[in-house]
C-alpha cells in the first residue's frame, strides 16, 4: 500500500525526549516500511524517522503548542503533498475535518486525547469525516455521541530498549510536570515506603513551571531528586534500574506509553485505576493497581517480589510495536475496501482527488 501519516506539527519524529504521539508515529511508519508498503510522512522538519518525507514541512512548533494557526498550516501542506496515496493516517486534530472539503481518500484518525468535555465534540466531528480510532478501551467506553471504530493499543519496540536489572535502589517518575500526572502523590508515596524517588519530568509551559516551582520544588530533598527531561538513553536506564515505576495517575489518561516503556525495561509499574491502566497492567503480574497513598506505598514494598520478565514479556507481546502495525493494516484495508466509510463520504456535491 502507499500509506500517508500526518504527525503533530509540534516534535520531530521520533521526539528528542518527552512526546508519546510522535513516538507511535515513528514505531508505525518504521513498521509499515518494514513490511515493505510505501510510506510518506508529514512531520515537522527535521524529523530523522527513515521513511520518505513530504516537502514543505514547517520547524516543530512545541513553542506554539495548541495555537492552530500552526496545525492548521502544517496539515493543509500535508493533505496538498499526500494526494497520491491510497489511505491517510491523520494523527493531528484538525486534518481529518479537511474532509468536509469533500477529500476522497479514506483518512484514519487516531484519538490521542482523553474524551472529555473539551475533546468529544471534536472527535464527534472528526469521526464524520474519517475512521475513528481509540486507542483504549476505556476511552472508547467514554466516548458518548462520537463513532469510534476500532480500538488499537499503542506498541512499542522492546528490541531497542535494554533490560534493567532493577538494581538502583529506587523509584521513578517520568512524565509531565503536571498535577494531573500525579508527581505529588509520587513523592508521598515514596516518602511513605523510604524508597527514594527520582523524578524525571517535561517542564515547559508556563503553568508547569509554575506548579514545579510552588508545589515540587518545596517538596525535593534528601531521597526525592528532580532529575530533569531526559533523553531515551537516560530514561531507559532511569527505568531499568528502579524498583518500579510510580505513575499515581489523577486523570483518565487515555493510553500511557511509559508504562510500557518500563515494562519493556522489565521494570512493573505502580499505577491508579485511571483511565486505560487496568488494560495494561495485569495486577500482580506486571505492577499493582491501588487507588490510595497508604496502599500504593504498601505495594512498592512488595514491587520487588514480581517477576521482572513477565514485565518485558507484556511490551515483547501484549505491547508490541509489531502487532500495533499489524492490526491498523488490517484496518488499513478495511477502509480502502470501504467497510469503514464515514458518513459524510460521498454525499451529494462532495469533490476532491
Amino acid at each position: 500500500m502507499r500509506i500517508g501519516l500526518i504527525a503533530p506539527p509540534w516534535l520531530t519524529v521520533p521526539p528528542e525526549g518527552y512526546g508519546g504521539t510522535e513516538g507511535v508515529v515513528d514505531l508505525l511508519a518504521r513498521g509499515l516500511a518494514e513490511l515493505g508498503h510505501e510510506v510518506l510522512l508529514a512531520a515537522a522538519a527535521g524529523s530523522t524517522s527513515p521513511v520518505t518525507r513530504v516537502p514543505g514541512s514547517l520547524p516543530p512548533a512545541a513553542r506554539h503548542l495548541g495555537r492552530s494557526q500552526e496545525e492548521l498550516r502544517h496539515v493543509l501542506n500535508a493533505y496538498a503533498q499526500l494526494r497520491g496515496v491510497e489511505i491517510i493516517h491523520d494523527h493531528t486534530l484538525a486534518g481529518p475535518l479537511l474532509r468536509r472539503a469533500g477529500y476522497r481518500i479514506p483518512v484514519v484518525s487516531t484519538a490521542h486525547n482523553a474524551m472529555d468535555a473539551v475533546f468529544r465534540p471534536v472527535y464527534a466531528a472528526i469521526s464524520q469525516h474519517a475512521a475513528l480510532v481509540a486507542v483504549s478501551r476505556h476511552q472508547a467506553a467514554t466516548a458518548t455521541g462520537v463513532a469510534v471504530c476500532r480500538v488499537i493499543h499503542h506498541g512499542i519496540d522492546a528490541s531497542e530498549i535494554p533490560v534493567g536489572g532493577g538494581t538502583g535502589g529506587h523509584a521513578c517518575f517520568l512524565g509531565r510536570m503536571h498535577p494531573n500526572k500525579g508527581v505529588l502523590t509520587a513523592i508521598r508515596v515514596a516518602r511513605r515506603a523510604g524508597v527514594p524517588l527520582r523524578i524525571a519530568a517535561k517542564v515547559q509551559s508556563a503553568g508547569e513551571r509554575e506548579y514545579f516551582e510552588q508545589v515540587i520544588r518545596p517538596e525535593l530533598g534528601g531521597d526525592i531528586e528532580y532529575v530533569g527531561e531526559l533523553r531515551a538513553g537516560e530514561k531507559f536506564a532511569l527505568l531499568g534500574g528502579a524498583l518500579a515505576l510510580l505513575n499515581p495517575l489523577q486523570w483518565d489518561e487515555p493510553f500511557g506509553m511509559v508504562m510500557i516503556e518500563a515494562m519493556a525495561t522489565g521494570t512493573p509499574v505502580l499505577c491508579t485505576s485511571r483511565g486505560a491502566a487496568p488494560e495494561i497492567v495485569r495486577d500482580g503480574v506486571t505492577g499493582f493497581i491501588r487507588d490510595t497513598t497508604p496502599a500504593l506505598a504498601a505495594a512498592l514494598a512488595e514491587c520487588a517480589n514480581l517477576n521482572r520478565a513477565d514485565c518485558r514479556r507484556a511490551a515483547e507481546t501484549t505491547f508490541s510495536a509489531r502487532r500495533m502495525v499489524r492490526e491498523y493494516l488490517e484496518f488499513y484495508g478495511q477502509c480502502v475496501a470501504g467497510k469503514h466509510r464515514p458518513p459524510a463520504v460521498g454525499a451529494r456535491g462532495t469533490a476532491g482527488p
